[in-house]
């Protein structure tokens, strides 16, 4: 029994230097990103072409799901602020929900799970076709050519994508409790603009967005990069890519909401 809880230790022990192991490499690939981004820069249509890929091609699931996130906002604000008679304040509240938290998270995960996976595959299968092995016989730095690009697009266009969530989400709300519910529409934005205050609430969403984009292309990229050069291998750093990004996404969005709103 004792070895058995020697085995269960050291097995424990493997995984979490493993872990760390493997932290370190993403951090020290994360500085050759940064400073290979120089050519990214100075060829910015590379940047401009990932944006199309990462931000234009999420438009679509932004917009659908911000829309319909505002809806169900309405719908379930709404019957829960008439308990307590205070039905007219849903513009504030709609606002402050998806302003403060669901617009910058929701839209992380989403451009996770569809732009930040698409990022990863793409970089895996050049890894596994060998493509970063012939960048590197030609001289080309793959990190400067390949990986800088796509880590600024994400950087560039989760902010924005957030921003229009946000935007397309306070609209869905204001479909459901005016045109549906019947809410005046003088109350509604009037509500909204007396609750939402612009650093408070406006500068702290966007700093979280920005956050939460470095976070999702870093992980992204690095995942690409260093998937095994099989097909198992770049679907297993697919997986881990999305698994991953959803994961340091809540715990952000934690610590950054600790230190934003804590005592405001």
């Amino acid at each position: 029994m004792f070895e058995a809880l020697l085995d269960s230790l050291a097995r424990l022990g493997h995984r979490v230097t493993t872990r760390v192991q493997r932290l370190g490499r993403a951090s020290v690939f994360l500085g050759a990103t940064l400073l290979g981004s120089g050519t990214a820069w100075r060829r910015f249509r590379l940047i401009m072409r990932e944006l199309y890929y990462t931000g234009v091609l999420s438009l679509i699931i932004i917009s659908v799901s911000g829309l319909f996130v505002g809806m169900v906002l309405g719908l379930q604000l709404y019957e829960t602020l008439q308990r307590f008679g205070s039905g007219t304040m849903i513009g504030g509240v709609v606002a402050l929900s998806l302003v403060r938290e669901l617009g910058p998270v929701v839209a992380a995960l989403l451009f996770a799970s569809r732009a930040g996976s698409a990022i990863t595959a793409e970089i895996g299968l050049m890894r596994a076709t060998e493509q970063l092995s012939a960048m590197e016989m030609m001289a080309v730095d793959p990190v400067a050519r390949v990986v800088a690009p796509r880590f600024w697009s994400g950087v560039i266009s989760m902010p924005l994508l957030a921003a229009l969530f946000s935007a397309i989400g306070i609209f869905g709300g204001y479909l459901i409790a005016v045109v549906l519910i019947g809410v005046d529409a003088g109350t509604f934005w009037s509500q909204m603009q007396d609750s939402v205050d612009f650093r408070l609430d406006i500068v702290n969403g966007v700093i979280k967005s920005c956050v939460f984009g470095v976070i999702v292309s870093w992980i992204a990229v690095f995942e690409g990069f260093h998937a095994a050069p099989s097909a198992e291998g770049v679907s297993a750093a697919t997986t881990r890519t999305v698994v991953t990004s959803a994961l340091a996404i809540l715990a952000a969005d934690f610590v950054l909401t600790a230190f934003m709103f804590t005592g405001a």
